[in-house]
């Protein structure tokens, strides 16, 4: 498992009060629109987790819908910015 994905599953579990159900989280797995924990609230969080554990900061065009859309495209957003 990689080190960024143990760090988002520990994000996602964390902040939305997953009682460990990230770990069980597939690149596959759908996040907006399929995890009622995850709100526009929750997103702002996340995002701010992100910049945190990761020391990263994200502009404004480089998130939207499609960055949530699922746990592999969440990843990938952040091993593309970690890659900068």
């Amino acid at each position: 498992m990689s080190e960024t994905r143990k760090e988002l599953v520990a994000i996602l579990d964390e902040l939305l009060s997953l009682n460990g159900r990230a770990a069980s989280f597939t690149d596959d797995t759908a996040l907006l629109g399929a995890l009622p924990e995850l709100d526009s609230m929750a997103v702002v969080g996340v995002i701010g987790a992100i910049e945190e554990r990761f020391g990263l900061i994200f502009g404004d065009d480089e998130i939207d819908g499609t960055s949530f859309a699922s746990f592999g495209s969440l990843k990938a957003l952040i091993e593309s910015k970690l890659n900068d």
